[in-house]
């Protein structure tokens, strides 16, 4: 039992941490949910029937040990200059503008879509673990995500130096 657990540990340490890591952003907190999710295994080991999955599985439990400590964290507001946006290669006026523009355009939607937009779009969540993280269905969270994408087009068609064609699809942005 305990080489088992050791080998786990082994395998998956640095890649777990990098997975909790892709979705929480700091590295503190991200240490302390591998920790208890290292802890959580140790614990249930006992119950895992189909080693050949073990790695499934220890991912299904850290996943859900993010997914509580969102809900003890109690996310009620995400704010904009929570997520890190990347940035282009081209460091243009335009292109800072254009950003600038859709930044503001995020910021302005209400909440369950601005979470709907930055948890999926810049914290990679899947529409599933949104769900979950959300506690509704993932029908309605597939909902709330196309209606925010479809509410934040609209809002970014606004922006300045947007071009679009006859049907609204964006094509680019001119630098003019």
């Amino acid at each position: 039992m305990q080489n088992e657990i050791k080998d786990i540990w082994i395998d998956l340490n640095k890649e777990l941490y990098q997975f909790i890591l892709n979705k929480i952003k700091d590295e503190e907190i991200a240490k302390d949910i591998l920790q208890e999710s290292f802890i959580k295994v140790i614990s249930k080991i006992n119950q895992l029937k189909d080693t050949s999955k073990v790695t499934s599985w220890v991912y299904q439990i850290t996943r859900n040990t993010i997914f509580d400590y969102y809900r003890r964290s109690k996310i009620t507001s995400i704010s904009i200059e929570d997520i890190d946006i990347p940035e282009a290669e081209n460091d243009s006026f335009e292109y800072t503008k254009l950003s600038n523009c859709i930044n503001q355009k995020i910021e302005v939607l209400t909440e369950n879509h601005k979470q709907a937009i930055i948890l999926t779009s810049f914290k990679n969540y899947t529409q599933k673990e949104l769900a979950t993280l959300l506690k509704i269905s993932y029908s309605g969270t597939k909902s709330r995500i196309q209606k925010a994408r479809s509410i934040l087009k609209d809002k970014i068609m606004d922006c300045p130096n947007v071009a679009s064609d006859k049907t609204g699809k964006l094509l680019d942005f001119d630098n003019n």
